[in-house]
């Protein structure tokens, strides 16, 4: 070997070495005879170095994995032989470390999925022969057994079909040849090492929970093996993993019946050794896994019942029934441990029990009885503990969030199974809870509140209509929801309890219809230091969320505070300046609400439409002033990241402006409210921003987003400030620029259609232009942004196209002059062909279909009948038959009907004529057989698209074989 290679495998090495030794390592990999010289190597143990060591049993890996069928008989002996040899050594030599081992019975487990089944039938015979109970030994073959459990039956590991059928064909060949050797193999090492080699034992607990899937269960499943399993559940070492092969065992798929017996002889043996007396145990990783198997044993037993159940067999479900309901008592101390990890493991069964309840006709005083355990155990274990670190969540509080989901999918199912023993529950313990929650820690508090909220959920209403319907359902929750918001609890001094008291007033918003009189009490909590003026961000930034939410539910009720309400938030409402280290309450995210508040307030307002303008200018005016201002300072500004500090708010500003319009409706119209003037201030204030020569992106995309909102508030009023911005947008633009500038277009195409077709007309090429020189500019090869940029940008460019071509404004292409008509149809032609993009190939085809129907008849436009036949019929058919066109892609399909349709359209627009031209001139010139050529004619001329669609398919698949 090269010796300065092999230096380049040490963690240590510089880059130099570790690159020879890449280098190395792919020349051994390719030469004939490179894997002999490392198979003699590790037989020989020529290298101490590990990594040496690791690196020989890379390059027979390598050899096995992708060169075995190259390589005779006698070298594929050679490799058998090399494995043996080594094996053998490792009986005497010192261990290798873990890293190695686990390398080796990778090779070993490659050796055994591609001979086992033609040279090798008595690999496992070889192998135990060889390491009779050498513990070393032992440690290999059972290392091996897993990686060959991770090659041919791990479910997680995805193989291809060929893989899939040689790994079913070697599991049925191991079952007849040599599994009941294997387990017994295994019975010898579980007694041989039990309590000398815990480790040993372990791994092979492991490997007979692995195998126990797949193989005959009664070699395992018998007094003799069970009760060495079960005598392992008492030692500490092993417990764990013996729990872990347990459930293997339960959770093997069997017949009801015998999977009843065999839980029931299970649960016997465990509750006579003393295992669910669970609250005399103290180690908690045990229990973990103790709790997963008693979940299994669970979910066993109601899959059983629910297969007999099914089968109508009454007798042995009630066998079942009763089974899994002698496991209800283990499992709620489990589920009520203070341990989460425990209590998670068994709300799978716990879930699945109540879903068994939820089918019987009726329930015993037993079952009630456990549907209340169950629902106090969620009620206790939804409380936060003392850890929980509010301020800095990390994944201890990540993790008690998930298993709080799982804790209300286990209420959800209550409520299906007890809706109302589940809502006296809660109202018990919010009622006394809130009676004291001054003296009550704040996690019972937030629980308690957290029920309240949950109900929403649980006991689902129509639109969150819970106070109407059933009485007793909305008595409860009107009385519990009058008690929060009049006992106080909204001044409790934890962001916690805080954010849950304001999720469930928001929840709940429609109490405040049918109660009015406690409106002014809540708002007050949302606008004093408990809300948007609270010391956490983390409760202000979500108020202000929840305060644009409540309002908008309770708009009409609002008229007697709109003016206090607004007085209150005008501080909330200013521009946050842009210096550095001046801390607002309200971050410009939050602000966004605050600003769709007042919009939803004065817009609602039972005001004279004068007063709703007055109050939207109030509210405008400072923005637009403001923005005046800074825009003049960033024209002046040197500094870039001044520069972006000033972009950011001016679009912050813009960003304010377009959020108050959200609050306008089909009802509430900008008009009616005599807002436009307004509005249209604010377009004369920000639309000379898009000629801004720095900080282009922040500022265009504000403003555009502005334009966007104004098309549909403003209608009509928008349009005099279109020209402009157009002119603005258009100069030194960007790839991405045109790209978002686009779909406003396409906007105001479809919105306004004729009123602005002069102005469509007379932009029409300066805006193609602008595209055709942006995707004309040289880019680096590999720059992948670049590259995206301008696809994005050519199919926003055909999806303008289709947009005047779908509406009534196609004259605005006709009118362009034959060359500029004749460049912008080359670009269509090109874009069905020559780029593998088959989103922008579709458009393409769709605008060629539309065109056809516009100009393709009698009186169309001059020359376009021969354009159909010099371009567009030859790109119906050249696209397809590129390599790029794959037909296995589902958007690719979509592009191809398209292309059919397009086919279908020409033949409706000429008639016989375009048969014709197919069958004499165009066919013939593909090579194309005169059979072939008579069959997708007669198919073209069928009325059904769906027909010629499905042909054509077919005829390019053909065509491709």
């Amino acid at each position: 070997m090269d010796e300065h290679a092999l230096l380049g495998l040490s963690p240590n090495a510089d880059a130099t070495y570790r690159q020879r030794a890449l280098v190395y390592f792919e020349q051994l990999k390719e030469s004939q005879d490179g894997w002999q010289v490392c198979a003699e190597a590790l037989v020989k143990g020529l290298y101490s170095d590990d990594h040496v060591k690791f690196f020989c049993f890379q390059v027979l890996e390598h050899q096995i994995k992708f060169r075995h069928s190259e390589l005779t008989a006698v070298q594929q002996q050679l490799i058998r032989e090399t494995l043996m040899k080594w094996l053998q050594f490792q009986l005497t030599a010192p261990p290798e470390k873990a890293f190695l081992r686990n390398k080796a019975a990778q090779v070993f487990a490659l050796a055994f999925v591609t001979e086992y089944l033609t040279q090798w039938p008595k690999f496992f015979f070889d192998i135990l022969s060889v390491i009779g109970l050498n513990p070393r030994g032992v440690d290999l073959y059972l290392r091996t057994l897993m990686a060959i459990d991770a090659e041919v039956v791990d479910r997680d590991t995805l193989h291809s079909t060929e893989e899939s059928r040689r790994n079913a064909l070697i599991k049925d060949s191991m079952r007849e040849q040599c599994i009941p050797g294997l387990v017994e193999s295994w019975f010898q090492i579980l007694h041989t090492f039990q309590h000398t080699h815990s480790e040993l034992t372990c791994q092979c607990l492991e490997v007979v929970g692995a195998f126990v899937s797949w193989i005959d269960l009664s070699l395992i499943a018998n007094d003799r093996f069970v009760n060495l399993l079960l005598s392992h559940m008492s030692v500490e070492v092993l417990r764990e993993e013996a729990c872990d092969c347990l459930f293997e065992i339960v959770n093997k798929g069997m017949d009801p019946v015998d999977k009843t017996k065999l839980v029931e002889s299970l649960c016997l043996v465990l509750q006579n050794a003393g295992f669910f007396n669970v609250e005399q145990e103290e180690d908690v990783d045990f229990l973990a896994k103790f709790s997963r198997l008693v979940n299994g044993m669970g979910q066993a037993l109601v899959l059983s019942w629910t297969r007999l159940a099914k089968a109508a067999d009454l007798k042995h479900s009630q066998d079942s029934l009763q089974a899994l309901e002698a496991k209800v008592p283990l499992t709620l101390s489990l589920l009520a441990h203070e341990d989460d990890d425990i209590s998670s493991n068994v709300v799978g069964f716990c879930y699945d029990y109540l879903h068994v309840l939820k089918q019987l006709p009726v329930l015993s005083d037993q079952q009630k009885s456990n549907i209340e355990a169950i629902m106090v155990a969620v009620i206790k274990k939804l409380t936060y503990d003392d850890e929980y670190n509010f301020e800095n969540e990390g994944e201890h509080e990540a993790m008690f969030v998930e298993y709080r989901k799982q804790l209300k999918l286990l209420l959800d199912r209550l409520a299906q199974v007890s809706p109302e023993l589940l809502l006296e529950a809660v109202r018990r313990v919010f009622t006394s809870t809130m009676q004291s929650w001054r003296s009550t820690a704040f996690m019972e508090v937030e629980v308690a509140i957290r029920l309240l909220y949950m109900l929403g959920e649980a006991l689902p209403a129509s639109q969150g209509a819970h106070f109407t319907g059933d009485v007793a359902k909305a008595s409860a929750l009107q009385d519990m929801m009058r008690t929060l918001v009049t006992c106080g609890v909204s001044e409790y001094q934890h962001t916690s309890v805080t954010l849950e008291f304001f999720e469930t007033v928001v929840r709940y918003d429609k109490f405040f219809i049918v109660e009015p009189q406690h409106i002014p009490g809540v708002l007050m909590a949302f606008l004093d230091q408990r809300g948007v003026r609270n010391d956490s961000p983390k409760v202000r930034s979500r108020v202000a969320y929840l305060l644009s939410r409540y309002i908008k539910t309770l708009h009409k009720h609002m008229n007697s505070y709109i003016e206090d309400i607004l007085n209150r938030i005008q501080d909330l409402l200013e521009l946050s300046p842009p210096e550095n280290g001046y801390l607002m309450l309200l971050t410009s995210d939050d602000q966004l609400f605050v600003f769709e508040t007042a919009g939803v307030l004065i817009v609602n307002s039972e005001c004279s439409s004068d007063r709703k303008q007055a109050m939207m200018r109030s509210l405008l005016a400072p923005l637009m002033e403001r923005f005046q201002q800074l825009l003049g300072k960033l024209l002046q500004e040197q500094d870039e990241e001044r520069q972006a500090a000033l972009a950011d708010c001016l679009s912050h500003a813009v960003g304010f402006a377009s959020r108050t319009s959200k609050a306008f409706s089909n009802k509430q119209t900008v008009r009616q409210c005599g807002c436009s003037q307004v509005y249209r201030d604010c377009l004369q204030t920000f639309v000379p921003a898009l000629s801004c020569p720095v900080q282009k992106e922040a500022l265009r995309s504000g403003v555009r987003t502005f334009l966007h909102r104004m098309i549909i508030c403003l209608e009509e009023e928008v349009l005099p400030f279109i020209p402009a911005a157009f002119e603005h947008m258009l100069k030194d633009c960007e790839a991405k620029d045109l790209q978002e500038f686009i779909p406003l277009i396409n906007q105001i195409t479809a919105k306004f259609k004729g009123q602005v077709l002069p102005f469509l007309q007379q932009v029409f090429m300066p805006l193609v232009q602008a595209i055709f020189q942006v995707l004309s500019r040289p880019a680096e090869e590999n720059d992948q942004t670049a590259a995206l940029e301008k696809q994005m940008l050519r199919r926003s460019y055909f999806g303008f196209l289709q947009t005047v071509a779908s509406t009534s404004m196609h004259p605005v292409i006709a009118n362009q002059g034959p060359e500029n008509i004749e460049r912008v149809l080359f670009t269509v032609i090109q874009g069905a062909v020559d780029f593998p993009d088959p989103i922008a190939q579709k458009t393409c085809f769709t605008i060629l279909s539309k065109l056809v129907e516009l100009w393709g008849g009698k009186d169309g436009l001059v020359g376009f009948p021969d354009f159909i036949y010099k371009h567009i019929v030859p790109a119906c058919f050249v696209a397809p038959l590129k390599p790029t066109f794959d037909l296995s892609d589902a958007q690719t399909v979509l592009t191809l009907s398209e292309c059919a349709l397009t086919l279908k359209m020409i033949h409706l627009k000429r008639g016989p004529e375009f048969i014709q031209y197919l069958q004499q001139d165009y066919l013939p010139s593909l090579q194309l057989s005169p059979d072939i050529t008579q069959e997708l004619c007669q198919v073209l001329q069928q009325p059904d698209p769906k027909v010629f669609k499905n042909y054509i398919k077919v005829f390019f698949q053909r065509a491709k074989m």
